[in-house]
């Protein structure tokens, strides 16, 4: 457990998810990426990129070939119920104060000069 309760997961290798039948993305493919990201990739960062991408594509695959049909969906692991507070207004309201300092209000709104014909 990390800080807080949040389990931490660690790979105990780079190469901890297997990545046969996978194919590998090319540096070009890699450079595109990069390029979609706005990420700069230097030709010696290419092939540990490369590497590690495909790890990640290959744990994504290994997720998707797990079989959740009988897992309930969830919206939070605890079974809990969320504690709810009073609705209370807790500030005053200054509206028409601001207001006062404005050029043109109509009806509580204030009126701007009109940009987009």
């Amino acid at each position: 457990m990390g800080k807080r309760g949040c389990i931490v997961m660690r790979l105990r290798s780079p190469t901890h998810f297997p990545t046969a039948g996978i194919d590998l993305l090319s540096p070009d493919d890699v450079y595109k990426l990069g390029m979609l990201a706005r990420l700069e990739i230097t030709p010696g960062e290419i092939d540990d990129v490369v590497t590690k991408l495909t790890d990640i594509v290959a744990m994504v695959d290994q997720l998707q070939a797990t079989d959740t049909d009988a897992v309930v969906p969830m919206a939070h692991p605890l079974d809990r119920s969320q504690r709810l507070r009073e609705d209370v207004v807790t500030e005053e309201d200054h509206r028409a104060e601001y207001q006062q300092n404005s050029a043109a209000v109509e009806a509580g709104l204030y009126l701007v000069p009109k940009v987009i014909e």
